[in-house]
């Protein structure tokens, strides 16, 4: 089982080193629809993702389609945008048999409407007040990608940390 972060042609390149992180710090596959606004060579991509790129499952797709095209079982793919009736939370992400997709939409537009409304099933959402017009996408990407580890129990995930001078005892 693998879970998957699905970034639809993002457009802040901090954002993406952000979630870079994460999806290193979850053993997560990022994917990347492309087109995107930035270069991932891009210094502040980089700079956002510290030294854990080498540490990233790293995946480009020149289009949606594309993208869908390899998903095995478009049962389990997410659509997380503020047009759901369902949240995140409610969704049973706790199967450990099969991979998650969680897809993100650009920053400024999120991800296309007419793909959203032929897919509302899949649609997902964080509440939220109406104070804000959006959430920070990588506040996004965690809130979701912890979600659905918190119901799959953490797995593969370290639960405890020992601290290293406790290992020389």
């Amino acid at each position: 089982m693998t879970n998957h972060i699905v970034l639809y042609q993002p457009e802040i390149p901090q954002n993406t080193g952000n979630i870079a992180r994460t999806a290193a710090a979850t053993d997560s596959v990022l994917h990347i629809i492309e087109p995107t606004k930035f270069e991932i060579n891009d210094h502040n991509v980089r700079r956002a993702g510290l030294d854990y790129w080498d540490k990233v499952k790293l995946v480009f797709h020149d289009s949606l389609e594309d993208f869908m095209a390899t998903v095995p079982d478009q049962s389990y793919l997410y659509l997380i945008t503020k047009f759901a009736d369902r949240t995140y939370s409610d969704a049973n992400l706790s199967d450990t048999s099969v991979d998650h997709y969680y897809m993100f939409g650009k920053e400024t537009t999120g991800l296309p409407e007419p793909f959203m409304r032929a897919n509302p099933e899949k649609c997902l959402r964080i509440p939220m007040t109406d104070n804000v017009r959006a959430l920070n996408l990588s506040n996004c990407a965690a809130l979701v990608i912890y979600e659905a580890l918190r119901q799959q129990n953490f797995a593969g995930l370290e639960k405890q940390h020992v601290y290293p001078h406790d290992k020389l005892k």
